[in-house]
């Protein structure tokens, strides 16, 4: 790694570190002055934005925001409280599992804002220290967005292996990502389950009730959803949102079992499994890419240097445009990736073919996304500016700006040093291809952000060589935010637990949700590889 690289990756990492201080869209436009400086400063070429992952965010986060105006997800989180409260002494098992499938549902781990008081609530009741369950649920809701058919991470892991030749859908994402989480809430209730003194045991929270307004602002209220009046509307919002859930599920199955129901179109594809097209200088000054002659106005397509050679012997007119290279005398032989020639429609025979290609999914799923937005409009009469001003929807769209900005800026980094990246690190993930978890873990300590974390190092981690087997294995490591308690479910948790014993430490990382997070994750990470090999090498499915 040079000094130079060295010097761009501080800038990266410092666009990060302020922009988490300030938070929210800071996070996302603070990175925009780091892809300037990447840019203008040391004239990196710039990356691709992440837009695939934003429509995606858009369409769902949208989705998500039309539901909450119907009064649908108020629905969603009443029966979940009716299942809490009909088993309250199990509450730190069963508050977890429900936020996680809740955003799974959802595909945003916002929803669980209107659960958590509520969780707290019953815990107090029951005399359960509230640390235990609210903690795990915390991070429960989050973790649910790799498990979610309809989440970005999700959508986007798929897209990114496809392009990089690993061909898996969002339905066996989740067959490897749902088990894998689940055993990893399970051991971190394990460590939750008589976590810290029981609440008639601790002197901290005894000495509140002493105080009559403490012990009322304790047990004065009870949080609850259940004196709210459902709407018809508002269950059919539910009926409406599920049943667009069910379809991109069951046309996700469809591929899996190698039925396509989408629509074909023609496209450029690979021939014979190339990857990439060799291509030697045939004249010692120039690789002639792009000619034309004009003879008596007729305009002829040069394929080689000899050609040209030939046409200025003849004293034709020779017009060259701008993707003509110059190379050294002594040039070598220049690989060509196969994917720049299908992205270009370039036919070259034996190398690259026409074919067809079906619809992608992350298309499908936006389609079906705006489509059930607006039949809850039409039908259950959710208001759209009431979506707008909604936590899910305003939250959705920080989550947006965040990907943009981190994202694109990353993907300038890792884009303009991929070789350097590759002899870097290719000797360490080629003995130890697991230790890339580590990776995604760190990067999303500091970007807040699970779909960021997969758009900006899943490249990355191709170009390393490393299978998608093992990539796939590994991606509940993409959730590290809860590291550094400033992710919103985290404070807002802090903030509901009337009885203080979920806590932001005084050391900062000494906080609630440290030690039941790094258990999931490590817990997760390991059952999901052993799921991923398991379905890789022994039932073939990818």
């Amino acid at each position: 790694m040079t000094l130079l690289m060295i010097v761009e990756l501080l800038v990266v990492l410092m666009a990060l570190w302020i922009g988490a201080r300030y938070g929210s869209l800071a996070l996302g436009a603070i990175s925009g002055i780091g892809l300037a400086i990447l840019v203008f400063g040391f004239q990196l070429k710039p990356g691709d934005p992440p837009t695939d992952v934003i429509y995606i965010i858009i369409a769902a986060v949208t989705c998500a925001g039309i539901l909450q105006a119907s009064g649908g997800m108020d629905w969603m989180i009443q029966i979940a409280e009716k299942l809490l409260r009909k088993h309250p002494d199990r509450i730190t098992i069963l508050a977890p599992l429900t936020t996680f499938f809740l955003t799974i549902l959802v595909g945003t781990g916002h929803v669980v804002y209107t659960l958590m008081p509520i969780i707290c609530d019953i815990a107090l009741k029951k005399g359960i220290r509230p640390e235990r369950p609210c903690s795990v649920a915390s991070i429960a809701s989050q973790i649910g967005i790799t498990c979610s058919p309809i989440a970005a991470a999700v959508v986007a892991f798929s897209a990114i292996s496809a392009d990089n030749g690993f061909q898996v859908s969002n339905i066996q994402i989740i067959m490897v990502s749902i088990p894998a989480c689940i055993i990893g809430i399970l051991a971190a209730v394990g460590y939750s389950w008589k976590r810290g003194l029981d609440l008639d045991k601790d002197p901290a929270f005894q000495a509140k009730l002493n105080n009559p307004e403490q012990r009322e602002y304790i047990y004065g209220s009870t949080a609850t959803t259940l004196d709210k009046e459902i709407s018809k509307e508002s269950k059919r919002a539910v009926y409406i949102f599920m049943g667009a859930l069910a379809v991109i599920v069951a046309i996700s199955l469809t591929s899996m079992f190698g039925l396509n129901v989408l629509p074909e179109y023609s496209n450029v594809k690979a021939a014979h499994h190339a990857t990439s097209l060799s291509v030697t200088p045939t004249t010692r000054d120039t690789i002639c890419v792009r000619s034309f002659v004009f003879d008596n106005g007729k305009e002829v397509y040069l394929e080689t240097a000899q050609a040209e050679q030939e046409a200025l012997a003849k004293g034709m007119t020779i017009e060259h445009n701008s993707d003509t290279i110059k190379v050294a005398t002594n040039a070598k032989a220049v690989d060509i990736d196969v994917k720049k020639l299908i992205k270009s429609g370039v036919i070259v025979e034996g190398v690259t073919e026409k074919g067809t290609k079906p619809l992608t999914m992350n298309i499908v799923i936006q389609i079906i996304m705006l489509v059930a937005c607006a039949l809850m409009i039409i039908f259950c009469k959710a208001k759209p500016k009431a979506a707008i001003a909604g936590p899910v929807w305003q939250n959705g769209m920080v989550a947006v700006v965040a990907i943009y900005g981190i994202a694109w800026m990353s993907n300038t980094y890792f884009d303009n040093y991929q070789t350097e990246m590759q002899l870097l690190l290719g000797e360490i993930v080629h003995q130890y291809p697991w230790s890339i978890a580590i990776a995604f873990f760190v990067v999303s300590v500091l970007i807040n952000s699970q779909g960021a974390v997969v758009v900006s190092m899943l490249p990355l981690a191709y170009a390393l060589g490393i299978p998608g087997w093992i990539l796939l294995g590994v991606m509940p490591s993409v959730y590290g935010y809860f590291f550094i308690p400033n992710y919103p479910s985290d404070i807002a948790t802090v903030n509901f637990d009337r009885s203080g014993t979920t806590v932001i430490g005084k050391y900062l990382l000494n906080h609630s949700f440290m030690i039941p997070g790094l258990i999931h994750v490590v817990v997760a990470t390991i059952t999901g590889f052993a799921i991923s090999y398991v379905y890789h090498f022994w039932f073939g499915m990818y």
